[in-house]
């Protein structure tokens, strides 16, 4: 599909936590937070996601002299269960009259709203269709839960996807996405539905927190994954060095690394942020391409590769040509 993005944004709060001020909130020591998760700090909001979304937004929009026709939020958690949080998005930046919805796959969102906005240009029905990620992780954290709660993080990114030129390589490549629902209980945040309403007496306060089984859900994607990637790249008739930069899901530092270590790319061409972010649910890829964006480590016509997990537990990837 013939699109590019033509703005990238990003924002980071000014609140920092270190893994030694968590250390104190899941009695666990320092070591022990670094060596299972990786994170070495995190950030904190202390605004919430429609304001984070907005910021990031307003910094993609930065150099756009019109305004997008559609909003798509691509949040792993919103802002409340009803109205959808893209209204909420849409009113910050006191965008009137255009069209604002979600599209969920918690923390593969991204892909999956950038893969739907691509398919919107390329058949017309929009000419710039504006992405926001954003996502407070920490408030869901669980402190009973010290590996998941070391791992979350706060952050919001956003981008602009318009169609190419005639004269221009930019595109979407391929897609792919799979779902292997035995995994439905590995990530979880149970409660907020149907199923365990506040009024019914079972509902804890813990259902309203982030669960995860970081050992299963790392031993289930580091198969799917690799399974992925070497499916992709046959499909394309590529080899792991015509890959510019491979932009993965900062699940964990374990999984970040397993793409050099067991998938054979390159530590220079593999974005790696989580150290210093945590995961960032659904804004964790976003935020790593911006990022890279800010280094300069990708140019217009490179090859970048997205791949990352979801809850569900889902896989998906993107090729594009920048």
């Amino acid at each position: 599909m013939d699109v590019k993005i033509t703005g990238i944004g990003y924002y980071l709060p000014d609140n920092i936590e270190t893994s030694l001020e968590l250390s104190t909130k899941i009695n666990k020591s320092v070591d022990w937070i670094i060596s299972r998760t990786g994170v070495k700090q995190r950030y904190i909001s202390t605004i919430d996601v429609d304001k984070m979304g907005a910021l990031a937004a307003k910094n993609a929009l930065k150099n756009h002299a019109t305004n997008p026709d559609l909003i798509l939020n691509a949040s792993g958690v919103g802002k409340q269960v009803i109205p959808d949080t893209s209204v909420f998005f849409q009113k910050e930046l006191g965008l009137n009259e255009i069209p604002s919805f979600s599209i969920h796959s918690t923390c593969l969102s991204f892909l999956v709203a950038l893969n739907v906005a691509a398919n919107f240009l390329v058949n017309g029905a929009y000419n710039k269709v504006l992405i926001i990620s954003a996502d407070r992780g920490t408030r869901g954290r669980n402190f009973n839960e010290p590996e998941s709660s070391a791992l979350l993080g706060d952050a919001a990114a956003a981008v602009v996807v318009e169609k190419s030129d005639v004269n221009e390589k930019s595109k979407i490549i391929d897609f792919n996405m799979k779902t292997y629902p035995e995994g439905s209980n590995l990530t979880e945040v149970r409660g907020g539905g149907t199923n365990l309403h506040p009024h019914d007496d079972k509902t804890s306060f813990s259902d309203n927190l982030f669960s995860m089984n970081g050992p299963m859900i790392y031993k289930m994607a580091r198969k799917t994954v690799y399974d992925q990637i070497q499916k992709d790249l046959k499909k394309h008739k590529l080899e792991i060095d015509d890959i510019n930069l491979l932009i993965p899901h900062q699940a964990s530092g374990l999984a970040v690394k397993a793409y050099s270590k067991f998938g054979g790319f390159n530590k220079s061409r593999v974005v790696d942020i989580i150290s210093n972010t945590g995961n960032c649910v659904a804004a964790s890829i976003p935020l790593a391409l911006a990022l890279a964006n800010e280094k300069k480590m990708f140019k217009r016509d490179d090859i970048l590769y997205f791949v990352g997990t979801g809850a569900g537990l889902s896989v998906a990837s993107m090729l594009v040509r920048y």
